[in-house]
């Protein structure tokens, strides 16, 4: 496996409390009844067979669910960007992050997860209920076509599309890599999401070009902003954040 810039102890330099702020109101939240309907109507859209989810983020490193079988698959016409704004889970209002989602253009090699045979209902509302909460996003979930090495299907995508309010598009990798080593939230940072997602890509054998030009950029963003600490480090107990 390739060395990463991007180290568990540059990413602590990046780690801090915060709290969480909770909906800001600026988007709909989806209740009982719409994530019901939004179920059904993705259900009965569904092929025949057993469910697969598509992950290219974190879902590949905290799916919270549970699979019988993992394939590699690519999904063409798209590619993994850092385009959605976040100020509340890895970013916050006084330091905003970024995100991950489907960008239109390109290849995206990622993984197919199957789930238990089963309510294929109950398991989609799951899903939607860990991966969105407003009418705003409704639309980024999708059926997204895959090729794997034992043919095509298709598997159930999430943050696919993403467009207009909320999100920054085509940004370059220098901007996004000044965003990710400063932004933190309630949940963790930006700087870890990217470290949790590169380095779970390569034991997969899946190696993201961009992806790795931009672990090496946050790092050196890190080691500038940080340099005094890195210098001087403080005692080892404190220094290194465990990554999960």
């Amino acid at each position: 496996m390739r060395r990463m810039s991007l180290t568990p102890e540059l990413v602590a330099l990046c780690h801090r409390e915060e709290l969480d702020p909770g909906p800001s109101g600026d988007w709909t939240q989806l209740n009982d009844d719409d994530f019901g309907a939004l179920a059904l109507r993705l259900s009965d859209e569904a092929d025949e067979g057993p469910l697969w989810v598509f992950a290219y983020g974190s879902l590949i490193w905290k799916p919270a669910f549970e699979s019988v079988e993992q394939r590699r698959a690519s999904a063409y016409g798209w590619h993994r960007s850092f385009c959605l704004d976040m100020v509340r889970w890895r970013g916050s209002a006084a330091q905003p992050g970024l995100m991950m989602a489907l960008e239109r253009g390109g290849r995206c090699d990622g993984v197919i997860y199957r789930l238990p045979d089963g309510e294929k209902l109950g398991q989609i509302e799951r899903l939607l209920r860990r991966e969105i909460d407003d009418h705003e996003s409704v639309s980024s979930v999708r059926w997204v076509p895959v090729r794997t090495a034992q043919g095509s299907l298709r598997a159930l995508g999430f943050w696919v599309g993403v467009t207009g309010r909320g999100t920054s598009l085509r940004q370059p990798l220098e901007r996004v890599a000044k965003i990710l080593a400063r932004a933190c939230g309630h949940i963790g940072s930006g700087a870890e999401y990217l470290y949790n997602t590169v380095s779970h890509l390569e034991t997969f054998g899946i190696h993201d070009r961009n992806l790795w030009r931009l672990q090496e950029l946050v790092a050196d963003e890190i080691r500038s902003i940080h340099h005094s600490r890195i210098e001087s480090p403080e005692p080892a107990n404190n220094a290194v954040m465990a990554i999960t």
